[in-house]
């Protein structure tokens, strides 16, 4: 059986065959179970794609199961992958990807309605400027890379996120948002819907740290960037969150104003996606 385990602050993680349970200390000292063995579906054409429910929200209602999906893009799935989404009932997706992404791998699933966010994959034209202009690329800049994509999401790109929330707020038909590999543009949605719905900070981080034990990379292209270089581009850190989530503090006040003043999130709002979102208090 494949077995790891990691640590992160003040959670720990379990990986299983590829399953995650992430455990986090109770405060009255008990352990809590905050995700499960079926996050990922193992879908063979969209290895990134995942559930975000179950996780303890406000007043610790969890996120409920098979609702709100997480995913690289869906151009790849196979015949059985295809049956597995209909039996979840999707009806909808969210598409990230920027309009080339799009137009080079469509896809087209019955009965599912596709909406079109764009966000276009800025970072990786600022790469193929630098290597144009011949300067060498390290890890470390990459990192810089990232960060200031991530900044962007909340400063260039809050209409699109907004537009994500406004179709969560019409009803809890289970959904599908995604971009190309399910980390970047799709890990800060996810991150932005967890937050609203009232999911602790390091909870939402380790959900988006999960896309590095989930995702199959593609094959890298070595000849003019370096391997190192390229992992930091398929991966994530949490260093990349955490530049967009101290923009939000930094230039916004925090969660809350975000949400409200720039993705017209407010209280009443908030309480209508626990109402669709969360599992009833028990």
């Amino acid at each position: 059986v494949g077995l790891r385990l990691r640590r992160h602050k003040r959670a720990v993680m379990l990986i299983v065959e590829n399953r995650a349970l992430l455990f986090s200390p109770a405060p009255a000292g008990r352990t809590l179970m905050l995700d499960h063995p079926d996050r990922s579906l193992g879908l063979s054409g969209a290895s990134n794609f995942r559930d975000l429910g179950g996780y303890a929200g406000t007043g610790g209602r969890p996120v409920r199961w098979r609702r709100l999906f997480r995913s690289d893009h869906l151009a790849a799935l196979t015949p059985e992958d295809a049956r597995t989404f209909q039996q979840l009932g999707v009806t909808r997706t969210f598409d990230f990807r920027g309009t080339g992404e799009r137009a080079a791998v469509p896809y087209d699933l019955p009965g599912v309605t596709q909406h079109a966010l764009p966000i276009e994959p800025t970072v990786v034209q600022r790469m193929k400027d630098l290597l144009d202009a011949g300067e060498t690329v390290t890890p470390a800049h990459t990192v810089e890379l990232m960060q200031h994509t991530y900044r962007a999401f909340v400063h260039d790109n809050a209409t699109r996120f907004r537009a994500l929330f406004s179709h969560l707020l019409e009803s809890d038909a289970p959904l599908v948002f995604h971009c190309t590999a399910g980390k970047d543009r799709t890990g800060f949605a996810a991150a932005l819907i967890l937050l609203a719905l009232g999911v602790p900070r390091e909870v939402v981080m380790q959900d988006y740290l999960l896309t590095n034990d989930f995702y199959r990379m593609p094959a890298l292209d070595e000849s003019r960037a370096p391997r190192e270089v390229l992992n930091v581009l398929w991966r994530v850190q949490q260093e990349f969150l955490d530049a967009a989530l101290h923009a939000v503090e930094h230039d916004h006040g925090g969660i809350d104003a975000y949400l409200s003043d720039a993705l017209s999130v407010g209280r009443a709002e908030r309480q209508r996606l626990a109402e669709l979102y969360l599992a009833p208090a028990r």
